[in-house]
């Protein structure tokens, strides 16, 4: 992607059912739980470079024992550094205690993390705060083990303030500021009441009922209970994903299902899916099941997951990116009015590039019905010549861009700055016949075009091509999401700015007043979730004249070459990503009330040149 855009966070859960001297005789290590916690977390670094963390539950601790550990370190490479800290503390035991791995139930004594139940995360900080004290898992620690509660996940709530006025304590600081503050507080303030109840048994099923009843938004999170129970828990819209593999010896979850089948070494159809509004829910006994909290809704499962977010080693993201690109194959040919001999087609390193394929493929599906075609039409007087030259007719492919490493940018001047970002990327010289070939250039979904037009575009005119064409395997992104992605001030979306622009040119800027009256009568009336005016900013306009107006703006004013812009339709991404329906931030079609309300929110916000969050 070249815009730069916060990830959905990433999730690992663990839990071990056999003692730990069954892993340690099996598979020669005590420590398989936290090795296999280790693989599940890197194999998903994708999903979160800001931080990460991870907690341990210990079964059969000997009361007045601590049970319940965690550790969190916020920035880059976190996942190493954690696990380079357990590293150090099993150091530090061998000194004392020199055979200490050969003895499993001595390691778990002395070793924090060496417990049965484990739970890593991955953070992206949606909200712009990367310091340690946001990094999940978050714990509520109590003296009584049913009532301590660790908790992670990847998920945004839109109405935590509303949750926040519903419980008796009103916390401050970090737990105010954090949708997980909303979401462990809740779920513990009815984890607490059903300890009251019956302490010999706490219901965790009827627990999440009561807590995610009040939830609004995507959801997928872990909880730990210091009694030993755990749960893994699925939003009703499917909006996140989540993953499951269970055997005698282990139930795992995770965010993705490829770092499940690559850690375990397992077929793809052994890694289920949780359902959506359901909870794995593992009793302190190991027993487990999957159980239904809420009433699944309509799925809109976030077909960014498929676009962009997840690990391409899923085979089906993979066969669907692939489709992506293939789809857009007929754009393209129809925008190059069916000519490919001066045509070279790349891609945006580097998650375009398994679209860059499919793209290949559709076109070159074109030249082989085209050969055909003509090798029939003529079969009785072509030349051998003429064969040839038809027959090894290809589609030009060239790495023009190149991803170089990442240059800081610590001139503080803004033409200084601007100059540093157009080397973000680097070209490969004389692949270009100048002023006479075109580039076709895939990128995964064009969200600023911030980086298209101050780098990649720049970088591309330098090689002379006659014409540059932007192709994005995602439709245009015009509404915040308020489900994991850090999408939510307005403005920001090219597309939008695109729409403005061509309500200022056609006459209509007083659309925009007329909505933003809307948006604050709604507010007033409270019922800013019951609509989504936003709409109405597009609705004069077809896509094409959007995509057009985007990309005379990409042009800038340095740039020689023509620039035309394709998108993927919606059509065609639901075609490609049948399964992943969720679409909001391309239609408005928000699967939650909150949607509206976040999208209504950050228009108001736009006009009011605030720079806040839409929720």
């Amino acid at each position: 992607m070249s815009d730069a855009i916060q990830h959905e966070c990433g999730l690992a859960y663990i839990r071990l059912l056999k003692p730990l001297s069954f892993y340690h005789k099996k598979y020669g290590t005590a420590v398989y739980g936290l090795n296999k916690l280790y693989l599940l977390m890197e194999k998903q670094h994708n999903r979160g470079q800001d931080g990460a963390g991870i907690a341990s539950v210990k079964l059969d601790v000997a009361p007045g024992h601590q049970n319940m550990h965690r550790l969190r370190i916020s920035g880059q490479h976190a996942i190493g550094k954690i696990f380079q800290n357990i590293n150090e503390e099993v150091t530090e035991l061998e000194k004392m205690y020199p055979d200490i791995l050969q003895h499993p139930g001595f390691m778990k004594g002395y070793m924090r993390f060496a417990g049965e139940i484990l739970l890593g995360h991955l953070r992206y900080g949606t909200q712009g705060k990367n310091n340690v004290e946001f990094c999940h898992p978050f714990i509520k620690p109590s003296i009584n083990p049913s009532r301590s509660l660790a908790m992670a996940g990847n998920f945004n709530l839109v109405n935590t303030d509303e949750l926040f006025s519903l419980l008796a304590q009103h916390p401050s600081g970090t737990m105010r500021e954090s949708d997980l503050g909303a979401m462990i507080e809740t779920i513990h303030h009815y984890l607490c009441e059903a300890d009251a109840k019956n302490p010999a048994q706490l219901d965790i099923e009827e627990v999440l009922k009561k807590a995610t009843a009040l939830f609004d938004g995507g959801y997928v999170f872990s909880g730990l209970v210091g009694n030993g129970d755990s749960f893994v828990m699925r939003d009703p819209n499917g909006i996140r994903p989540c993953y499951y593999y269970s055997s005698d010896e282990v139930v795992v979850a995770a965010s993705e299902r490829a770092a499940i089948m690559t850690a375990f070494n397992v077929k793809q159809e052994d890694v289920k899916k949780v359902l959506p509004g359901c909870a794995l829910i593992v009793r302190a006994d190991g027993s487990f099941h999957q159980v239904q909290i809420l009433e699944p809704r309509a799925l809109t499962a976030c077909s960014f997951e498929r676009i962009y977010f997840s690990r391409g080693s899923d085979p089906e993201i993979y066969r669907e990116r692939m489709q992506l690109g293939r789809n857009l194959a007929e754009p393209v040919l129809k925008a190059l009015d069916f000519h490919l001999k001066h045509t070279i087609v790349s891609f945006i390193p580097n998650t375009a590039e398994t679209a860059f394929y499919g793209l290949i493929k559709g076109l070159e599906d074109y030249l082989k019905d085209i050969t055909l075609k003509r090798i029939l039409e003529r079969k009785d007087s072509i030349t051998e010549q003429e064969m040839k030259e038809l027959i090894y007719r290809r589609v030009r492919i060239e790495k023009i861009a190149i991803k170089d490493a990442k240059l800081r940018t610590f001139i503080t001047e803004d033409a200084s700055r601007n100059e540093m970002v157009q080397h973000v990327y680097d070209i490969t010289y004389g692949t270009v016949e100048r002023d006479v070939d075109t580039l076709v250039i895939i990128d995964d979904s064009i969200v600023r075009g911030t980086t298209l037009k101050e780098s990649i575009i720049k970088m591309l005119d330098r090689l002379g091509p006659k014409r540059i064409v932007i192709v994005s395997s995602a439709p245009q992104i015009r509404y915040p999401d308020c489900y994991g992605i850090d999408m939510s001030r307005m403005g920001d979306f090219i597309a939008f700015q695109a729409a403005v622009g061509l309500l200022k040119e056609t006459g209509q800027e007083q659309k925009l007043s007329d909505i933003y009256s809307k948006c604050k009568v709604a507010e007033v009336n409270g019922k800013l979730s019951e609509e989504n005016f936003v709409k109405e900013v597009y609705a004069p306009f077809t896509a094409e004249e959007i995509s057009a107006k985007i990309a005379r703006m990409l042009r800038h004013e340095d740039v020689t070459a023509t620039v035309d812009v394709i998108y993927q339709s919606l059509e065609g991404l639901h075609s490609a990503c049948p399964l992943n329906t969720g679409d909001w931030y391309f239609t408005g079609n928000y699967p939650t009330k909150g949607g509206n309300r976040v999208a209504n929110r950050a228009f108001i916000n736009y006009m009011e040149q605030k720079e806040a969050r839409g929720y």
